[in-house]
């Protein structure tokens, strides 16, 4: 059954073609369809269009369809091509002309944009939630471990003192960047696209204020020609934002990765969070991290993906657009599960608190070295050439008690500056 079905057989490759794996993906909005399909009826049945009775009757059985959905035993049938016909499939055979009428003023246009909004929106205060927990547990271990001295690099070679409390509070705080550009593409996503019907409007007396209220929209889209156009940049908005997470996630497990090895052996996970190796019994390699890194790379690349697919296409609906949801879906999927990993597996991470003690770091405090020389009252050219004599002679000897006292150095972390900036966005 096809919403557009005019009787004329279609031909199989043609159909296969089209169709491709949307009834797979639309599994995932299938619960968002049935949502905005309630609320588009309880409209119809607000301007008179549907009865007292039909609307009874078309609540219970979305109501029906929705537990289907919870419990995980909806399906689309192959005879079906996506989720909206088969829901109207269903209220049909269960209540009859009731069921042909949900389709009054709507098209498979706005009903695919509105799901696709509300999925967006829940999935990325989902991502939010997820973020926001991560980069907490992060700050807890950074005030756990803010005494814990670290080798910082520049060009991967050994640089200036860092901090245990420096590494893990500076993740924390690169994910509040990141959440703004989520809450950008939840503003983007939070606005009502049904009532645009085709992309033109509807000759009906719809209520499209009393459908954004009922599904918890901050506003709607009030232009039907903008509704339209909204689909393909709600996923570009919201793949720019997973983006930006996936990002700073891929660092920090790059990181972990470096960090665990043994030429750094700055931390280590408990065995059971790493993989062996079938012919090496000493190995123990963080392929959780390394999933992350690679998941996340992934993950950057779909704003182009996204705005590929979308580039240049003029106004109104093009088949295209059904495209987006290969992309958008499974990475929502895969940032989650990175997010939910990472959370999981860094609770777990032991410091190595001694790393410091091999002499091969002890060129790390020349510059704190060379600034106590200065506040002394040498230039600053003089005791560079002296401190870079000193190590050239080998005559360097460092003090290795940080006095980092400004905003946001080793000594002062501002801790409690970042978790207001966290609890706040």
């Amino acid at each position: 059954m096809k919403l557009w079905d005019k009787g004329l057989p279609t031909d199989q490759k043609i159909d296969i073609f089209t169709v491709g794996n949307d009834r797979q993906l639309d599994l995932v909005i299938a619960k968002y369809d049935i949502k905005a399909t309630l609320a588009h009826a309880k409209m119809l049945h607000k301007i008179g269009l549907i009865s007292d009775t039909d609307i009874s009757a078309i609540e219970a059985e979305l109501d029906v369809l929705a537990k289907q959905v919870s419990e995980g035993v909806f399906i689309i049938e192959d005879q079906f091509e996506d989720v909206h016909s088969k829901i109207e499939f269903e209220l049909t055979q269960k209540i009859g002309d009731a069921g042909k009428r949900i389709h009054t003023a709507r098209s498979r246009n706005d009903q695919v944009l509105v799901a696709m909004h509300l999925y967006l929106k829940d999935e990325l205060l989902q991502i939010k939630d997820q973020v926001k927990e991560l980069s907490q547990n992060l700050l807890t271990s950074a005030e756990k471990y803010k005494d814990v001295l670290l080798p910082g690099y520049t060009h991967l070679q050994i640089a200036m003192p860092s901090s245990f409390g420096l590494w893990f509070s500076a993740y924390a705080e690169s994910f509040v960047d990141d959440l703004y550009f989520v809450n950008a593409a939840v503003k983007v996503v939070d606005q009502n696209p049904l009532g645009s019907a085709a992309g033109y409007g509807s000759s009906f007396p719809i209520d499209r204020e009393f459908t954004t209220k009922e599904l918890g929209f901050e506003t709607l889209k009030y232009n039907v020609v903008a509704a339209q156009m909204s689909r393909g940049k709600s996923e570009k908005s919201t793949a720019f934002a997973m983006s930006s997470v996936a990002g700073t996630l891929s660092k920090l497990a790059m990181d972990v990765c470096v960090y665990m090895s043994q030429n750094f052996d700055f931390m280590s996970i408990p065995s059971e969070f790493t993989t062996g190796s079938s012919i090496m019994p000493h190995k123990k390699n963080p392929d959780v991290f390394e999933l992350i890194r690679g998941k996340c790379n992934k993950i950057q690349a779909l704003p182009y993906e996204l705005s590929l697919l979308t580039n240049n296409l003029p106004s109104g609906y093009h088949r295209d657009l059904q495209l987006l949801k290969e992309g958008i879906v499974p990475a929502i999927q895969d940032l989650k599960a990175s997010l939910e990993m990472a959370i999981y597996a860094l609770k777990s991470v032991t410091v190595n608190k001694q790393i410091l003690d091999d002499d091969k770091y002890d060129y790390l405090f020349s510059v704190d070295t060379l600034n106590e020389l200065v506040m002394k009252g040498m230039s600053f050219r003089d005791a560079y050439v002296k401190i870079g004599l000193d190590i050239e002679n080998g005559n360097y000897k460092p003090e290795k008690n940080t006095k980092h006292s400004h905003i946001g150095s080793i000594n002062n972390l501002c801790l409690k500056d970042i978790e207001e900036k966290l609890k706040h966005i």
